[in-house]
């Protein structure tokens, strides 16, 4: 590989060279292909996610024992994802994203229409799938494969085949529409592109791009609801009775919190159903009023914890399709964490973005879990 000169490229630098890498940490966990301090800290967050759910759902038993087998069948997932060589999912990643783009095409022409989105396809005897999940991890797997596979840096063509292969999925899903799931499927591609090794003269130009594409895609591109959030984030009680409503029983349930909470189970703002969707989306606030500021520390803790394990794994992978993939991994993840913590604190607008493994849904517990089990392949199969 030749010398990469980009101050942003310092990613790829300091990690072991290809092929140089010898593990000398051989142990027993390596061998079942588990990195111990991960699945630790996820341990402690599925726990902590599940103490908190119990209360965010007004204890509803039936509630957590579905998000329990969630997790069961999550951690088994990474388990068995952990066991398989990373150079495996290098050759199955194109095919993976040919899967998952094909499916994207047939949502766009198929698919059962819901609440006004259509995002979902619809299987015979198994119920129904939704496919944008798929493109979360197909993404990222794609252009690490696609940048690994030649000398990095890469050249300005690879670089704009890389973002056709990002933005056209992405047009897709937002169509739907689910922008926060295309935003986060955007990102994963681009942080792959930029921990390649992407010169500071095109993220600048991106950047000057994006500032030409915004009024544009305000004006033809968003729906009345998407533009609706962001009028309410910039004054959220012009309408406080309505679109304003949320945001604004989420601060007050987060500020009523103080340093200590209310204590566990006696939460009011989600209990007398002012918070709307306190077990989901909004789950930080039940959380902050019941826990409070120390509480909310702890659960940033333990989600600091993971995101530097993740680029500890990252930086210490010799290859470049396993150094990209986990960086990306672990960008994505912090992503998750801070879309979700700002629109509840009323810093971002609401797009729809869980709290990773604390907010109810099964399917982005398996989905992120799924990640992490290509984290903990890369970790423990280092040569």
């Amino acid at each position: 590989m030749p010398p990469i000169n980009e101050p942003q490229s310092r990613f790829l630098r300091q990690a072991p060279r290809d092929g140089t890498y010898v593990n000398k940490h051989h142990n027993r966990w390596n061998r079942i292909h588990i990195d111990p301090w991960l699945m630790l800290f996820l341990a402690l967050l599925a726990g902590l996610g599940m103490i908190i759910l119990y209360s965010a759902s007004e204890r509803d038993s039936a509630m957590v024992i579905r998000q329990g087998v969630s997790f069961i069948l999550a951690f088994g997932l990474l388990a068995f994802l952990a066991q398989i060589p990373p150079r495996l999912y290098q050759a199955f990643s194109p095919y993976f994203f040919v899967g998952a783009f094909i499916l994207l095409v047939a949502v766009k022409l198929f698919g059962d229409v819901r609440m006004g989105a259509q995002r979902w396809l619809a299987i015979p005897g198994f119920g129904s799938l939704q496919p944008s999940e798929f493109m979360k991890l197909a993404m990222p797997m794609t252009t690490a494969w696609f940048l690994a596979s030649r000398p990095l840096p890469p050249k300005p063509g690879r670089v704009l085949l890389t973002l056709l292969m990002i933005g056209i999925p992405a047009l897709l899903i937002a169509e739907q529409p689910d922008l926060g799931t295309a935003i986060l499927v955007t990102l994963s591609g681009l942080f792959v592109l930029f921990m390649g090794g992407l010169p500071w003269w095109m993220i600048g130009l991106f950047i000057a791009g994006m500032g030409v594409l915004i009024p544009i895609a305000w004006e033809f591109l968003l729906h009345g609801y998407q533009k609706q959030r962001v009028l309410t984030l910039l004054n959220p009680e012009a309408d406080a009775l309505g679109t304003g409503w949320n945001i604004i029983q989420s601060k007050t349930a987060i500020g009523s919190g103080g340093l200590v909470g209310k204590g566990y189970l006696n939460g009011t703002q989600s209990h007398l159903h002012f918070l709307p969707e306190g077990h989901t989306d909004f789950i930080i606030a039940a959380f902050s009023e019941e826990f409070g500021f120390f509480g909310v520390c702890l659960l940033i803790t333990i989600y600091t914890l993971i995101i530097i394990r993740c680029f500890q794994i990252a930086m210490a992978t010799p290859d470049s399709y396993g150094r990209l993939l986990a960086g990306a991994i672990s960008m994505s993840f912090f992503v998750y964490v801070f879309v979700n913590a700002g629109m509840v604190s009323g810093i971002l607008p609401v797009v729809g973005v869980p709290l990773p493994f604390v907010s109810y849904g099964g399917t982005a517990i398996i989905t992120l879990m799924a990640g992490f089990g290509l984290l903990m392949s890369i970790s423990t199969h280092r040569q």
